[in-house]
């Protein structure tokens, strides 16, 4: 993105987007302008306090109202829980150019979308000079819908001044999302990670909508705007355009399904903000229950009926990729554990499943295990007996055995059942949703071509560099496009209550599938 590739290996994110500021301000751009987050009152965009930035005066984009808005259609919509899936959902979505008036219309029936809720607009612009995007200005938009109720399938439409989803030729522009039950019931949920923009992302997008889930989990590096990944603004291969592909790529499940990201190492975009996250929040609205929105945004949990889930950041403890090592300074490990310990504590909570971008204990090639999520967070794992674990990072799909302190417990079968109430923690890495793939050491080994070996040779990454180690808990390793499916049934009080977790191929096949039981309270 600009800072020459040695200088950028020292700085931090911080120091890197004060960096960019510096080098494409407005005095060196000629009148040039920065990133713009915004609400919109009026037609007029108002800058907001986020952004720490001038509002951009070189751009000649037509301002709000001076394109007929009858000829501009929304697009890239997506959906996420609030804070409580069971009333709270968040829509999302872009315009090509600035509308008037953008809203969003929501009610029990197509023909009854009497509500209208007026929208929020954040702005992202991107000058010229900024890796390959160009002058380049992105437009989205944001409406949280509250006090709806508890699993109830409703109807909205996004539109603005002089495009009305409530027009009869425009019907066919709607979506629908359904709300979290009231009371315990069995669901779906799917999840992979390091996505990006291509076929491959597109078909597994194809296949997880037939699962009809209620929400998807997406495990961090998402679009791949900073294609190099390393949090450095030397990245000239940067373009802020990706996610307008990637959101219209999307858009056929996300538009109906809520779409649960945590941040990865690509989704650091120093331009934006010091944290790297300018971009993210823009793009997003997530629920905002996390330790410190500042730093954190992709940081929140929410509980989908009897399942707690809990997104991290894992760039706050990677020492693989450091270039926002500690920016929580421990508050998102403190939070963490305060989490664990109320989840696990509820009375209608029976199942913990935790997602981050970087691998706890995989055996790729590339990327390999993160030693500070072992030293972080991993006994947190162990001490709350977290259910299931799901990272990305390395492109292939890899399940362990059951592990505790680093050892297995429990060897884990395709097939098998893990007890995470006495023996410990079961780890996937669904990280082949539709980027190139990495490489094994070992054969593979799924469903229906198994090759069990005894060892594994490996590398840990560490606070002093990459460690060597030969592991035993490599189960399941497959080299191909995938994504995990997981099946969640409750059950009485004393009885026991499953998590059917399942690895599907982008043909269709099952390639992994195990269960995880615990008895429901």
């Amino acid at each position: 993105m600009g800072v020459p590739e040695k200088l950028a290996a020292r700085m931090s994110m911080a120091e890197q987007h004060e960096y960019l500021r510096s080098r494409f301000s407005r005095r060196n751009l000629i009148r040039g302008g920065a990133v713009t987050l915004g609400a919109v009152t009026g037609g007029a965009f108002v800058t907001g306090a986020t952004a720490q930035a001038t509002v951009p005066t070189r751009r000649t984009a037509p301002a709000a109202g001076q394109v007929d808005g009858s000829l501009v259609a929304p697009f890239g919509r997506h959906l996420a829980w609030g804070n409580d899936p069971r009333t709270e959902v968040s829509v999302s979505w872009q315009v090509p150019v600035a509308v008037k008036k953008p809203f969003i219309r929501v009610g029990a029936h197509p023909w009854d979308l009497s509500r209208r809720i007026d929208a929020e607009v954040r702005t992202l612009y991107t000058p010229a000079g900024v890796g390959a995007s160009g002058d380049h200005t992105q437009y989205y938009l944001h409406a949280k819908l509250t006090h709806l109720r508890p699993g109830r399938t409703y109807y909205y439409g996004v539109g603005h001044q002089g495009f009305d989803p409530a027009e009869p030729h425009l019907l066919g522009t709607l979506g629908t999302f359904t709300t979290a039950p009231a009371h315990k019931a069995p669901f779906t949920f799917t999840a992979f990670g390091d996505e990006g923009v291509g076929y491959h992302g597109l078909a597994n997008n194809a296949l997880i909508l037939g699962q009809n889930p209620a929400f998807h989990l997406h495990a961090g590096d998402i679009a791949y705007g900073d294609p190099a990944g390393q949090g450095k603004t030397a990245d000239t291969g940067f373009d802020s355009r990706t996610w307008d592909q990637f959101l219209h790529q999307t858009e056929s499940v996300a538009k109906q399904v809520p779409w649960m990201p945590a941040y990865g190492n690509h989704d650091m975009e120093a331009w934006y903000s010091p944290n790297g996250y300018g971009g993210e929040e823009a793009r997003w609205t997530l629920p905002d229950n996390g330790p410190d929105r500042r730093n954190l945004p992709g940081v929140y949990s929410f509980v989908y009926g009897n399942t707690a889930v809990i997104s991290l950041d894992a760039n706050d403890i990677s020492f693989e990729i450091p270039a926002n090592l500690g920016i929580s300074g421990g508050t998102q490990t403190t939070w963490l554990e305060t989490q664990l310990k109320r989840y696990r504590a509820a009375e209608d909570v029976d199942f913990i499943v935790v997602f981050f971008h970087h691998c706890a204990y995989c055996t790729s090639t590339a990327h390999a295990s993160e030693g500070g999520v072992r030293q972080e967070w991993v006994p947190l794992f162990e001490k709350y007996t977290v259910d299931l674990v799901i990272n990305g990072h390395n492109h292939q799909y890899e399940r362990t055995d059951v592990i505790k302190a680093g050892e297995v417990t429990r060897k884990l079968p395709i097939g098998g059942t893990a007890y995470p109430e006495t023996d410990g923690v079961v780890y996937v890495t669904a990280g082949a949703a539709g980027r190139s793939l990495y490489a094994f050491s070992a054969p593979d080994s799924y469903e229906g071509n198994e090759h069990e070996v005894d060892s594994v040779a490996s590398f840990v990454n560490t606070k002093e560099g990459k460690r060597n180690e030969t592991v035993t808990w490599s189960r399941v390793r497959y080299l191909d496009y995938s994504f995990l499916r997981v099946d969640v049934t409750p059950a009485a009080k004393g009885r026991r209550a499953t998590l059917t977790v399942s690895g599907i191929a982008e043909t269709g096949a099952r390639i992994d599938h195990f269960t995880v039981a615990r008895t429901a309270k």
